[in-house]
């Protein structure tokens, strides 16, 4: 379908439609355009809709933030993949890279990155079911596929991920529902629908994007819903992160080991590693010397950072050109952890997979890059050893000898390569071997429409090298040889024999090779002492020294910048000026192999070697005021007119700089005086700058006085014309700087590709090394680096279950660190202390002081419990934000002392078992007492027995049996405690575990909790009071009335008669007893029965009784609203009459 040729529309010339188009041409022009047919006819409709069109505008509009990327090479947007396992992440990522390349991908791992249009590229990175991943990704992720299974629902997962993305800045964030399909019926599918988009919207915001993927065919989803979902990816606007746009950070789509292998068999692999991670520069620049750090693996400092070439390039000019000759050319992808066309980079080897029906003969089938190498080593004719010998390589232009490869050396050599195969993959991976020349792929690009088409095109897409390395002489047994990348290069040294001309890679001048014939014109024309003299390249050293030596200093300027920054130069070169290597090229032929080290004339006779020696005739020339006005504008108190006549000057090709004119005054010659240079122009300039100055002022006093409200920008368009200003002058300020000196200066752009080398990395990360892990290098300011108390605002999540409490561990993500620490919760009393809380508290922020990596104000951040995926319920416990660094604040905790009385007074007492010291009771002395009874009292003396005793005043008496007790405040200081999170340095790395409580231990372990005898609760056993009876004396009973006295019957002691006699029935009496007891017993159920019918009889009345009354009331307050209404009426009417307005005197008028 692709390649079938699209016709070309054709509009119609006649027919009805083009009569219809004819006649509705010019009719506004022909009748008249009405302007007011479409203005609103009520004003306060109109108001009304401006008011809303002004209040969308408004919420439309956002803090405006700088954006730090690079509008020309923006680095490639990170869409990340998330949901739950078997969701169909995989598929969608096969899907989408099957959109934008036409590559199936076999095995989708780490960041996979293809260009989607002329200005935009994609990394896909898909997000695993790990939480450390989890967050990883929310840190980094542009923009977010969140997955959710359409048949099940939302999951734990997703709602894990979306608070964990809250906290660390909220990217764009679009839903996809899979397993429609599963659904049967519509309307169900109709309403799971509906129901997911309402939480999906209450969840990000109102409108969030939401796509649908139906099924799946032949292992991808629907291409039309894919190209619908990658159209609006490519079209997407991102608005930058307030932690992005302050940190640097790299996701590392790549991962080399250069440690030698030596060291590690010796050290049985439990060495530090020195390891390479390659990526794209995001965020603001990378700076040299600065820390970073790997979550997952801990600071590691970068050794050094080197610029690469781009491995997936936009698309220009040139490759516009290409793509429409070549279609598969087009497609680019870079995905070095992935099987794509074949190749696949592991951490220590290339693996190239050709398919079993692969076909050598079938040019339909367009190669991968693998099958293109194979095909490279098959299509070798002819080994190594003849390829040299058949080329003419010689040591000096004037050998009159090439060199030759000794075959009786040729096994020693095959030996001694295979014993150093380990080293040459390793430590020279960058020189040479199949990585290194998929890395320069683009780099040396060249177009496949350049090379005859044919069988045997290699599909090699770099730059031939035509040197090769030269065997050394000092080493006879051994010959060592570069290899070829590939067999064509092999057999094209026979254009050298002949003799022609050879550019190298870094020169673009061609260079005469001379052939056999020339050296032996050359060696028949020199005489013998010639033969035995030195080559060509030792002819007339005295004269070129002598010549490069007194050539001008000015020719050779400092670049301060370089000197500044650069590390690679010591001390005494930067004194010296160490001078160029290109300043020798030019004098030097093609065939010199050695330079002569220029030294400085003279350094014997300086004393003082860190100062360049002057001459005091040049020193007057500073004295003159018209060469001092010249170079006025090179110093910030220059004035900007006489800056631009400067630089307009300047006509030669280099950079004007500051430092220029310093440097020039530094070297030997004489430089031009200011004199010459007519006077004229520099007061005419100071002129121009002045009139400048005068009209900006002007301008500004007539915007202040005479419109003051016309010169008033909106607050957003204002603040966004500051922030395009500034990025302007940045940009300027750059724009004369070459590309190495910027890099010392401001680091590394966000969009390059970079090779980052780390020191001492752990080696687990290497041995449990799993590609679907990101690697994410995060950049940390200076301040990042150190460790303090922070202090933090923290929630408890309300999903989360458990209370938080004091002095638990708590693993927290905090900037590009995950780390497990100890909080201590404290609250804002009233402003005057900080009291410490035991648990967090409910549904409300508090307070919270740990120990650990300091960051800035303002950052989220979110906390775990644990961190494991077997963990019930939800797992995010806690979110907050930083509110200051090592602040010097106490938390109190409540303390109370006890003690008791041990000698009372009237309101004096003194006091014991409180304090344990004089001195403890002197630091004490005025603070407020009570007892348990709430008597109030205060601290006065020491006693000087016993010790710790003291005498306190209260406000009354107190007693023997009270208890007195002192409330005070005790300062808590948080643990130093910090343990980062290293999960990718276990083989399993979804179980980290940090510090466990000792519950969580004994209970792993099978332990008891250790009981103590004393803390045990026993049951209360009261037993009941007995009081003494009130005993009157007789005397006093006889003196007290009748009414008064005691009336206390003794009971009986003895029996009485009908107690003593025994009563004996006969049989008929107890047979008339028992039928009366019968009788009496059916006569009590039958009036229990009769009651309880009665009762319900009376329930249903009630509620009969109760339903008419309803009624009844109803009925009655309808009669009261009638009468009210018809009173209200009547005594309308009557105070209308009253006042003159009523019914009779209107018709009188």
């Amino acid at each position: 379908m692709d390649d079938r040729p699209h016709k070309a529309h054709r509009p119609a010339t006649s027919g009805g439609k083009v009569d219809k188009k004819e006649k509705g041409k010019g009719k506004e022009k022909q009748h008249g355009f009405n302007e007011k047919a479409f203005a609103p006819k009520s004003g306060r409709r109109a108001d009304r809709q401006g008011r809303r069109n002004v209040e969308r505008d408004q919420t439309r509009l956002h803090v405006p933030l700088v954006n730090r990327t690079p509008d020309d090479q923006p680095p490639p947007v990170i869409v990340a993949i998330v949901g739950p396992p078997g969701v169909g992440k995989t598929t969608l990522l096969k899907s989408l890279v099957r959109r934008y390349t036409k590559q199936t991908l076999t095995e989708a791992k780490g960041p996979i990155t293809v260009v989607s249009g002329k200005k935009r590229r994609l990394t896909f990175v898909e997000c695993n079911n790990d939480l450390n991943s989890m967050i990883d990704i929310g840190k980094i992720a542009d923009l977010v596929l969140l997955m959710i299974d359409g048949s099940f629902g939302f999951e734990m997962e997703t709602f894990e991920f979306l608070n964990i993305l809250q906290s660390h800045g909220f990217p764009k964030v679009i839903g996809i529902l899979t397993h429609l399909d599963l659904i049967k019926k519509a309307a169900t599918l109709r309403d799971s629908k509906k129901a997911l988009k309402k939480r999906f919207w209450t969840e990000i915001y109102q409108g969030a994007k939401l796509f649908y993927l139906s099924g799946v065919l032949n292992g991808r989803y629907p291409d039309t819903e894919i190209m619908n979902l990658s159209r609006f990816i490519s079209v997407m606007k991102f608005r930058p992160l307030i932690f992005r746009n302050a940190h640097s950070y790299v996701l590392a789509d790549r991962l080399e080991d250069l440690t030698p292998r030596e060291l590690i068999r010796t050290s049985k692999g439990k060495c530090d590693r020195t390891v390479t991670v390659y990526g794209y520069v995001r965020g603001t620049n990378l700076r040299l010397g600065t820390k970073v750090h790997i979550p997952g693996v801990g600071d590691l400092e970068m050794k050094g950072v080197t610029l690469l070439g781009d491995p997936c390039p936009m698309p220009d000019a040139d490759s516009e050109k290409r793509r429409k000759l070549s279609e598969k050319k087009k497609l680019l992808i870079h995905a070095p952890m992935s099987d794509v066309g074949g190749v696949m980079y592991d951490k220590d080897a290339v693996w190239v997979n050709v398919p079993g029906n692969f076909t050598r003969g079938n040019e339909d089938v367009v190669q991968g890059e693998g099958e293109q190498m194979v095909m490279d080593l098959q299509d070798v004719g002819s080994t190594l050893e003849d390829a040299v010998a058949k080329s003419q390589i010689r040591l000096f232009g004037d050998s009159s000898k090439s060199l030759t490869v000794d075959p009786s050396s040729s096994a020693d050599v095959e030996i001694e390569s295979d014993d150093d195969e380990d080293d040459n993959d390793e430590g020279d991976e960058d020189d040479s071997g199949i990585e290194s020349g998929a890395d320069n792929d683009n780099n040396d690009e060249v177009d496949e429409e350049d090379r005859p088409p044919g069988p045997r095109s290699t599909g090699r897409s770099n730059r031939r090298d035509i040197t090769r390395s030269i065997p050394s002489s000092s080493k006879t047994q051994r010959a060592e040889v570069e290899y070829a990348e590939s067999d064509s290069e092999l057999g094209d040294d026979d254009a050298l024999e002949q003799g022609g001309r050879m550019r190298l890679n870094d020169d673009d001048a061609d260079h005469d090779i001379p052939s056999d014939d020339d050296e032996g014109e050359a060696g028949d024309e020199m005489s013998d002492e010639e033969d035995e003299s030195a080559p060509r390249w030792k002819k007339n050293l005295a004269e070129r020294a002598q010549a490069n030596l007194s050539s001008s200093r000015k020719l050779r300027r400092k670049d301060w910048t370089k000197l500044i920054y650069s590390t690679s130069l010591s001390p005494e070169e930067i004194l010296r000026d160490k001078p160029r290597e290109e300043s020798l090229g030019d004098e030097m032929d093609e065939d010199d192999f050695f330079q002569i080290k220029k030294g400085e004339a003279g350094d014997e006779e300086i004393l003082d070697s860190s100062k360049d020696p002057l001459d005091a005739e040049e020193l007057k020339r500073w004295e003159d005021e018209d060469m001092l006005e010249s170079i006025r504008h090179l110093f910030i108190t220059g004035e900007a007119g006489a800056e631009a006549e400067g630089e307009g000057e300047e006509n030669n090709g280099d950079d004007e700089e500051f430092g220029d004119i310093g440097e020039d005054l530094e070297g030997d010659d004489e430089i031009e005086s200011p004199k010459q240079a007519p006077k004229s122009d520099s007061e005419t300039s100071r002129a121009a700058a002045l009139a400048a100055k005068k009209e900006a002022l002007k301008r500004k006093f007539d915007e202040q006085y005479d419109d003051p409200e016309a010169s008033k920008l909106d607050f957003y368009e204002e603040k966004k014309d500051e922030m395009a200003r500034q990025l302007a002058l940045n940009r300027s300020e750059f724009e004369g700087i070459d590309a190495e000196s910027r890099t010392l200066v401001e680091g590394f752009r966000p969009g390059h590709y970079v090779r980052i080398e780390l020191a001492d990395v752990p080696c687990e990360l290497i041995e449990n090394f799993d590609p679907t892990y990101p690697i994410v290098v995060g950049g940390l300011l200076p301040a990042e680096e150190r460790f303090g108390y922070i202090q933090v605002r923290i929630k408890r999540h309300r999903w989360f279950t458990k209370t938080l409490k004091n002095n638990d561990p708590l693993i927290l993500s905090l900037g590009w660190r995950r780390f497990q620490t100890v909080p201590i919760y404290s609250l804002d009393d009233h402003s005057i202390r900080m009291r410490m809380l035991k648990y967090t508290p409910e549904h409300m922020h508090c307070y919270a002081t740990f120990y650990g990596p300091v960051s800035l104000p303002n950052t989220g951040f979110c906390a775990f419990n644990s961190l494991l995926g077997e963990s019930p319920g939800f797992r995010v416990s806690a979110t907050g934000v930083v509110l200051d660094i090592d602040r010097s604040v106490k938390i109190v905790k409540k303390i109370k002392l006890t003690g008791v009385p041990y000698k009372i007074f009237k309101n004096t007492a003194f006091i014991k078992d409180m304090f344990s010291s004089a001195l403890e009771v002197a630091k004490f002395e005025g603070a407020n007492i009570r007892t348990v009874s709430g008597i109030r009292g205060q601290v006065k003396k020491a006693m000087p027995k016993p010790d710790g005793a003291f005498r306190a005043t209260f406000e009354d008496k107190i007693l023997k049996s009270d208890i007195v007790f002192l409330r005070a405040w005790y300062s808590v200081q948080p643990r130093k405690f910090y343990n980062p999170v290293t999960s990718l340095l276990l083989s399993d790395k979804e179980h980290w575990t940090g510090m466990r409580l000792t519950g969580q231990v004994r209970r792993e372990q099978g332990l008891k909790t250790p009981l103590n005898v004393n803390s045990t609760y026993k049951p209360i056993e009261r037993p009941p009071r007995r009081f003494n009876p009130l005993i009157v004396p007789k005397k006093l009973q006889a003196s007290l009335p009748y009414a008064s006295k005691p009336k206390l019957m003794v009971p009986q002691r003895n029996q009485t008669y009908m107690q003593k006699r025994a009563v004996v029935m006969e049989p008929d009496e107890k047979k008339a007893v028992a039928l009366l007891q019968q009788i009496r017993a059916l006569r009590k159920d039958q009036v229990a029965r009769r009651k309880e019918k009665k009762e319900e009889k009376n329930a249903v009345r009630q509620k009969k009784l109760q339903k008419e009354e309803a009624l009844k009331s109803e009925k009655e307050k309808e009669k009261r609203k009638d009468y009210m209404r018809v009173a209200g009426q009547k005594s309308k009417r009557e105070a209308d009459i009253e006042e003159g307005r009523g019914r009779s005197k209107r018709r009188k008028t």
